[in-house]
């Protein structure tokens, strides 16, 4: 019985381990966005609008940011789902969208992490 115990309690820690590591190759993998975006408690709109707690919200919602019409009435919702495929083609989820980045994020793991990158930058 204690051999179960000590290893549900070994594979209940490595998510939180794998997380963290995801979080630092996520905020590497940032940098490609931070041309555009910025993200945390004091970001702003830039060239594109600030990504802060942008999941879970519905496309086109940050106030003060002019989105394109195609973001603004496409009635999705940012779900992990739609995000990692918008890192991976912008265009595909929402044709007509002004965003330029026509290389995308085209490494599954990348996208992954990046994820959790922004998610962990929410701190609402």
């Amino acid at each position: 019985m204690l051999k179960w115990v000590l290893a549900a309690a070994a594979v209940a820690v490595v998510p939180f381990t794998a997380s963290a590591q995801d979080v630092e190759a996520g905020a590497a993998v940032f940098k490609k966005c931070a041309a555009c975006h910025q993200i945390g408690p004091d970001a702003k709109n830039g060239l594109g609008p600030a990504l802060t707690c942008v999941a879970g919200k519905p496309a086109g919602h940050h106030e003060g940011f002019a989105y394109s019409e195609a973001v603004k009435n496409s009635g999705i919702t940012w779900t992990d789902e739609n995000l990692l495929h918008w890192m991976e083609k912008d265009d595909a989820v929402i044709k007509g969208n002004k965003m330029i980045f026509p290389a995308g994020v085209k490494n599954e793991e990348d996208r992954v992490n990046l994820l959790a990158y922004i998610k962990s930058q929410c701190k609402e």
